[in-house]
């Protein structure tokens, strides 16, 4: 469940490089410059960290790298979350041109940045050089109080939210009641105006409609009297007419068939006129000018008109903007209701305070474990006698984090008092702290690849074999990365990788990564402990500490 193998083109200086890690505990070691970081780079990169075009190699298009890591559960669980198919092992690759435009994929679909950067936090734990700045950033501190007490903070950060809304709400009202009420008895007026004239949805084309047909009554009666004149005059009318047609036809059917058809279309024709005036005979009857009507429906329209005219909305939209204002009138009525607001405002608060609370305890149990801890592993580190204390003194006032602020102090020998840890003057005591507080946290969260890049920095002799030690029983269980320039953490490693710089004829410079092992291993150890002048006692020093055996003897030629 580690990093198995990254693959780069064109990245920095490095023109191709593949190459396999391994389980346990893995040093990188190489001159100055030579770039032993540039995996470390790379491989953060690769899980999402910010793309730049600097990282293109001169004369080359695009920088191309790829990592493939094993899987673990809860990296299964994420790609399943997402969407993305979980093979045999986890591909993750990222591309950077030379404007500086990325684009990365996950198992050979496309994918985001941010979602590299989750599946990052799944993956691994990155301990830099400088790791002990973080030690003076309270948010850091706290953070990390926080995963050694396995305590989920969101509940406590939901509920300041929470909390800050509802008072948010509350000091908003108490400053803004003039204000509401003015724009309250606004709207009670202009409520009452449309509840006058209550206007229903879909009903301004009905009224329309009425209208139009009752103002032209008069025109639609005498139409349909003419109607029936034409129909009914008692020798030019249609029916008439119609019925002595059909008589003709019928009086010579015997003598030609075909005016027989011909007679029943004209009985049809007949029967259906005949309808059609009993039809005008029974709306005539039941319609008359109905003045009274039309003159509601004036005075109906009128209003909606000069309703409409007044708000600058279509006549049509009246109905909906009556149901807006109500919606805001019961809005304005909520905001104004303080005794509500209040017992809101209390109610969140009460809800913060106990969660905080319950997170003041579980920070107060994990603290003397974590000072404990850290103190057992100074002692190791050329730190005898000091000590680590996780203080948790009670915030000015409550905040999103809680109640109480928590400060790592440190007295680095016996005797001495705690202070802060930001205040430890030596610069080889932070880096020891900061790898006493990385070896003590590194079992936290469920990354199962750490890497540290020269966090030894500042340490050697006796204290270095230490950092080797403790390195190389964390690669017990899980796999371990370090950059380094001590002999002694190298010489503690289970694979050892070198990194080389190179320049060919043409002025370019590259940079290769390749294991060591054997002699090879034996020379890279001596050249950490005495430069690039390798005499037999750094080889024998250097054998001493890999605990190989010297090499035979050449023969002497006879």
């Amino acid at each position: 469940m580690a990093l198995k193998r990254i693959t780069l083109r064109d990245f920095v200086i490095v023109e191709a490089l593949e190459l396999d890690l391994a389980q346990g505990f893995t040093v990188l070691t190489g001159e100055t410059g030579a770039g032993k970081s540039i995996l470390i780079d790379a491989v953060q990169l690769t899980l999402g960290a910010r793309a730049e075009a600097s990282v293109v190699r001169d004369g080359a298009q695009r920088a191309d790298l790829c990592a493939e890591f094993d899987h673990t559960p809860s990296v299964l669980a994420w790609l399943q979350e997402a969407g993305l198919d979980g093979e045999d092992s986890l591909l993750l690759r990222r591309t950077v041109d030379t404007q500086g435009k990325s684009r990365a994929w996950i198992n050979g679909t496309p994918a985001t940045a941010t979602q590299l950067r989750q599946l990052g936090d799944l993956l691994l734990d990155i301990h830099g050089q400088h790791a002990w700045q973080s030690l003076t950033r309270p948010e850091s501190v706290r953070g990390l109080l926080d995963a050694y007490a396995q305590l989920d903070t969101r509940p406590l950060d939901a509920a300041w939210q929470q909390w800050r809304q509802a008072q948010g709400a509350l000091e908003s009202a108490r400053a803004a009641q003039a204000t509401l009420l003015r724009e309250r008895e606004r709207l009670t007026w202009q409520i009452g105006e449309l509840d006058k004239l209550a206007p229903a949805p879909d009903e301004w084309e009905e009224l329309s409609s009425q209208h139009t047909r009752l103002s032209h009554m008069h025109t639609l009666l005498e139409g349909a009297q003419a109607a029936l004149d034409i129909l009914e005059a008692e020798e030019s009318g249609a029916l008439s007419l119609l019925s002595r047609t059909q008589s003709k036809l019928q009086e010579h059917e015997h003598l030609e068939p075909e005016f027989q058809a011909i007679a029943d279309v004209l009985a049809s024709s007949l029967a259906q006129a005949e309808d059609a005036a009993h039809s005008l005979h029974a709306w005539l009857r039941r319609t008359d000018l109905d003045p009274d009507t039309l003159a509601q429906l004036d005075q109906r329209l009128t209003q909606w008109m000069g309703l409409a005219r007044r708000y600058k909305r279509p006549p049509t939209d009246l109905s909906q903007l009556l149901a807006d204002w109500k919606t805001e009138l019961r809005a304005l009525d909520a905001a104004a209701n303080l005794d509500q607001l209040e017992r809101n405002a209390t109610q969140a608060e009460q809800h913060y305070l106990a969660t905080a609370r319950q997170v003041s305890r579980s920070r107060a149990v994990a603290a003397p474990q974590l000072s404990r801890a850290i103190t057992q592993a100074m002692q190791s580190l050329g730190m005898k006698g000091g000590r680590f204390e996780v203080a948790l003194p009670a915030a000015a006032q409550p905040t999103a984090s809680g109640l109480e602020d928590v400060a790592f102090l440190v007295a680095g020998h016996a005797g001495t008092s705690t202070k802060p840890v930001g205040k430890v003057a030596s610069g080889g005591e932070l880096s020891r702290i900061a790898l006493a507080i990385a070896v003590t946290t590194s079992q936290l969260g469920q990354a199962q690849t750490l890497i540290f890049d020269e966090v030894d920095s500042g340490v050697g002799g006796a204290v270095a074999q230490t950092v080797g030690r403790l390195m190389r029983q964390l690669g017990q269980d899980r796999q371990v990365l370090a950059v380094t320039h001590l002999a002694q953490v190298a010489a503690s490693a289970h694979q050892h990788l070198r990194v080389a710089k190179v320049t060919d004829p043409q002025g370019h410079t590259r940079s290769g990564v390749a294991p060591v092992s054997g002699e090879s291993r034996v020379q890279e150890i001596a050249r950490m402990l005495g430069g690039e002048t390798q005499s037999e006692a750094s080889l024998a020093h250097a054998r001493e500490m890999l605990g190989a055996e010297p090499p035979a003897p050449r023969k002497k030629r006879a």
